[in-house]
């Protein structure tokens, strides 16, 4: 009698369901002076444009530089909420600026615990009023309190109007890593006020045209052209030229977060952040010393160099990169970046490499150029290649000095 014959296990009982969800994000990016001015209706506008019937009810959180050079800053901000009758939850919250905003542990608790006291809601606003780090750092809260609270960001650097504030990221540091913590979260609005401008010191001027020099070498020759025909005048600190710098900046980033087709950066691409992977970890090595826009310029510098050495770019391009560089004040070089040149050592720039990986997941994508305005992505360094490139930063750096 033959065996019986036992039935196959159904593993899957019944089909899948695949969801597909779309959604479209919307925010406008401004350009105005005098935002908090009462005749300015703008801030107000933005309040009230959305359909919901609630009251509009807002908490201010405040960089802590901006406040010391704005010192009638918060007067201004309640006289204007009183004017276009909206609430501000409590008096205008002043926490540390820079990097010190994104360090510190305690503070997202902080100001989650005050979202939570005065019982804002999601149809309620978080206004950021700062440099990139407090924006950072008040876009996260803003994104995980009530799972979404609207947020506005109102940046007051260079860096912040024409990159870090217009974009969809958020994040403070932890574990010695930038940036580990984060969300992907578009703002409800961006107001860039050309007036908070007028207070930065030099670094805080000059560090900002670090990404505007990036998106140009990536995307748009034309523009590193003007930057080049314009060191000058951004140098005397010129408001138009600033101004445009900002806007066509703006602009590149903007377009690109658009239509990637990765705004959220699942994959293993990041073009963007051309320099950035040497810029995070010299932040992080010269212990935040180094503000971000000089850092970024650095790994610019360094990233361009390669492509050189390795014979994607032209020797006139390569000059002409670090040519303009220079003119705009930036170092090419800080010891921190040839300290230790084996990528084991705890103290390495080469560690940056496997953290950048580790950061965006997948295989190492490492953006290069093949010529100003045209890049490249590569997944394999040539590590000596690179060490050269730092000897050759350094040389320079020595010989303009």
């Amino acid at each position: 009698m033959p065996p019986t014959k036992l039935p196959q296990p159904h593993h899957l009982l019944l089909p899948p369901i695949q969801q597909t969800i779309r959604l479209t994000f919307n925010y406008p990016v401004h350009f105005t002076t005098g935002l908090f001015n009462p005749d300015n209706p703008l801030l107000a506008q933005i309040l009230t444009s959305h359909t919901d019937l609630h009251p509009k009810r807002a908490i201010a959180i405040i960089d802590d530089g901006v406040s010391t050079h704005h010192p009638h800053l918060l007067s201004q901000l309640t006289h204007y909420a009183h004017h276009h009758a909206f609430t501000l939850c409590t008096d205008p919250i002043i926490v540390p600026g820079g990097e010190a905003a994104k360090n510190d542990p305690a503070l997202p608790q902080n100001l989650l615990q005050i979202i939570h006291q005065t019982g804002l809601c999601r149809h309620s606003y978080l206004l950021a009023i700062g440099g990139g780090a407090l924006l950072d750092l008040v876009g996260y809260i803003a994104a995980i309190a009530h799972r979404g609270i609207r947020l506005i960001r109102i940046p007051t650097t260079v860096l912040a109007q024409n990159d870090s504030g217009i974009g969809v990221k958020n994040s403070i540091n932890a574990f010695n890593k930038k940036n580990f913590l984060g969300t992907f979260a578009p703002p409800a609005a961006v107001l860039n006020d050309f007036n908070f401008l007028n207070t930065l010191n030099l670094r805080d001027w000059r560090s900002g045209i670090a990404e505007a020099i990036k998106v140009a070498l990536i995307k748009d020759a034309a523009f590193f052209d003007f930057i080049t025909t314009h060191t000058d005048a951004l140098n005397q600190r010129d408001a138009i030229a600033m101004q445009r710098l900002i806007y066509r900046c703006a602009q590149l980033h903007l377009n690109h977060i658009a239509t990637s087709g990765d705004p959220f950066e699942a994959g293993s691409s990041r073009p963007l952040d051309f320099g950035h992977w040497a810029a995070h970890r010299l932040e992080h090595l010269t212990q935040y010393r180094l503000r971000h826009g000089e850092a970024v310029a650095i790994g610019i510098a360094l990233d361009s160099t390669y492509s050189y050495l390795s014979q994607r770019l032209s020797l006139p391009a390569w000059q002409r990169i670090l040519q303009t560089l220079k003119a705009i004040g930036f170092s090419l070089y800080v010891p921190e970046l040839a300290k230790h040149l084996t990528p084991d050592h705890p103290q390495s720039l080469f560690r940056g490499l496997s953290e950048f990986q580790e950061h965006l997941g997948g295989e190492l994508t490492i953006t290069l150029l093949s010529d100003i305005g045209h890049s490249i992505e590569v997944h394999t360094v040539d590590l000596p290649l690179y060490q050269q490139a730092v000897s050759i930063l350094q040389t320079i750096e020595q010989s303009c000095t």
